[in-house]
């Protein structure tokens, strides 16, 4: 089947934020999980089996010291209370859904230190109202899987110097 130049052109505007992941994004998020397992997860399914393994909340909380959230913030995109959370013991494995979300955080957090060139700049971006997300801090949005796709996607644009 051939395609016109046209057709190609339109349809790299339609791409997935998939595209822009590579598949070293699969160990490089892995240093913001500190404490998991000595073994790297080497493939999507590797992330997989720890996100259903769980993690300790020890991680939670060191991902979120990492990261620059506040366990306030961490409980909200996790969906659970502040208090709920902090009763939690270090070593307490957290529920599946909990330890998918501090992956797709890391996960995140990765991806940005790589489109800013550092953390700290992503970190203040993330907490930065911006008009593409109607006035919304980045990080305020993380409580949904859909703020996680249009905070990737912002990044893929800004990474391409497609601003809006």
């Amino acid at each position: 089947m051939s395609y016109s130049k046209k057709h190609i052109i339109k349809n790299e505007v339609h791409e997935s934020m998939a595209a822009y992941i590579t598949t070293d994004s699969v160990t490089s998020f892995y240093h913001l999980l500190t404490g998991v397992n000595p073994a790297k997860p080497s493939s999507d399914f590797d992330v997989i089996r720890l996100a259903r393994q769980g993690l300790p909340k020890k991680v939670l909380t060191t991902l979120a010291q990492k990261i620059s959230l506040t366990l306030q913030e961490l409980a909200g995109i996790m969906h659970m209370s502040e208090r709920t959370l902090q009763r939690y013991e270090d070593d307490t494995v957290l529920k599946t859904e909990y330890a998918e979300k501090a992956v797709e955080l890391a996960r995140l957090y990765t991806r940005g230190e790589e489109v800013f060139g550092s953390m700290d700049k992503f970190k203040l971006w993330m907490k930065t109202p911006g008009h593409v997300f109607k006035n919304e801090t980045p990080v305020s949005l993380l409580d949904t899987s859909i703020g996680f796709d249009l905070v990737l996607r912002e990044l893929g644009r800004i990474e391409h110097g497609v601003f809006a």
